[in-house]
């Protein structure tokens, strides 16, 4: 019954969101409460509500100061000269753009945080893209296409939960499945490349002078907001704190806020231009951040009322014996949905181990198992419980709904050009 309750609670979400029928942050607010009182936990909903809002806190205020901290940067021309040197090389052909924009966001993917990939891709690439007319969607799916393959590093997060819940070591989880990632990789640059003829056979090659461009840029941007002196500075700032963040040397909410409190007083250190700069972050900031805090409730109801356990137990019940011999294909192909539709913490943690024991049933050994549930990742992403994506879409002002009616088969190719290359080369076994 619970099983049944969350699996009609996640169809009526996602029917809801992806017709326009209600915002994200409104249905991750009603949709649980409502199922909740038709299960019988209207006396426990409050609680569990609290419970999933105090997880998501740490994202939060890690998204929040995120922002901040990059918008100060953006403003102080940090990114610049990057957007110059792309505008050189990609110029107003947007084959050349979209690729470009997928190798900027897997380079900056490497520090393993979707947040700061979203804000310096997004930041680089957003001008360009409205300047010829492609749209500000493609650039969204690209980047958070390339962040779900490298979703997969070690440091990312989903692979350290994997190794922690099974009690495996690097080698044995991570290191086997870096041809798969260059699998991932490869895909979306090709999926990067297909969209880019799209967009060039809509709009064409757009013949400009990128120097045209800086100086119209330069002539409607705040320009007093600019601090060129500063910019080793700024550069050796945002490098430290990326350096700080893949070491995990402090909490990232507590790296973001440090990194903002510098930035914004050596930037600005005028009282006035500082409140005048958070102002102005504001209206995304809020938009993001509420949205995190409506997924707590989501995720802690769907996990509190015990739901996420018996959907996993369902599952894992009706396959097959015959099938037996194959579970690690089939933890791969499973991972995608189950880690769309619930936390990483909650599969992990929760369902990874049910799987391994399954899979040791058959004679399976829980390494592969392990590697075999981190290939599903590209498709976590477009999650309606990734925080990371709702700074996404706001940077880009697109409808959550869009990306994921947009991207979401992209997200299941890389998933199943990754499993390919992993049972052909024998990383888990057929």
């Amino acid at each position: 019954m619970l099983a049944l309750l969350g699996y009609m609670m996640i169809i009526v979400f996602m029917i809801l969101i992806m017709t326009g029928r209600l915002s994200a942050m409104i249905a991750l607010i009603v949709v649980p409460i409502v199922f909740a009182f038709i299960g019988g936990f209207g006396s426990e909903m409050g609680p569990m509500a609290l419970e999933g809002i105090k997880s998501v806190a740490p994202t939060g205020i890690m998204i929040l100061f995120a922002i901040l901290f990059f918008g100060v940067l953006i403003d102080a021309g940090v990114f610049d000269p990057i957007i110059k040197t792309i505008l050189k090389l990609v110029k107003g052909d947007p084959v050349k753009i979209s690729i470009g924009t997928a190798v900027l966001a897997l380079l900056i993917s490497l520090d393993g945080d979707g947040t700061t990939t979203y804000m310096i891709t997004i930041s680089a690439m957003l001008p360009l893209f409205k300047r010829i007319g492609m749209r500000p969607l493609i650039l969204a799916g690209i980047a958070v296409s390339a962040s779900g393959v490298m979703n997969l590093l070690p440091w990312g997060g989903p692979t350290a939960r994997v190794m922690t819940a099974l009690n495996l070591e690097m080698s044995e989880v991570f290191t086997p499945v870096i041809p798969s990632m260059i699998g991932g990789v490869l895909f979306v640059l090709f999926m990067s490349y297909c969209l880019g003829k799209k967009e060039r056979k809509r709009i064409g090659v757009i013949e400009f002078d990128y120097q045209g461009v800086d100086q119209q840029a330069a002539a409607t941007e705040e320009l007093h907001l600019k601090r060129p002196k500063l910019i080793i500075f700024n550069y050796a700032l945002t490098i430290t704190l990326l350096i700080a963040l893949i070491m995990e040397l402090l909490p990232s909410a507590v790296l973001f806020m440090s990194g903002f409190a510098i930035a914004i007083t050596i930037n600005y250190p005028k009282l006035s231009d500082q409140k005048e700069r958070v102002a102005n972050y504001a209206d995304n900031a809020l938009s993001v951040v509420s949205m995190i805090f409506a997924a707590g409730i989501f995720t802690g109801i769907l996990a509190g009322t015990e739901m996420v356990d018996a959907m996993a137990s369902s599952l894992i019940q009706h396959i097959p014996d015959f099938m037996g011999s194959h579970f690690a294909v089939i933890t791969a192909v499973i991972s995608a949905p189950f880690t769309f539709f619930m936390s990483n913490d909650a599969f992990y943690y929760g369902v990874l181990p049910l799987l391994a024991k399954a899979g040791s049933a058959y004679g399976i050994d829980p390494a592969l198992i392990g590697r075999a549930s981190l290939l599903g990742l590209p498709v976590h992403l477009l999650s309606p419980l990734v925080p990371s994506t709702y700074l996404l879409v706001g940077m880009v002002g697109a409808d959550f709904g869009a990306l994921q009616r947009s991207f979401l088969k992209w997200a299941c190719g890389s998933t199943v050009v990754m499993i390919i290359v992993a049972v052909v080369l024998g990383i888990i076994p057929l």
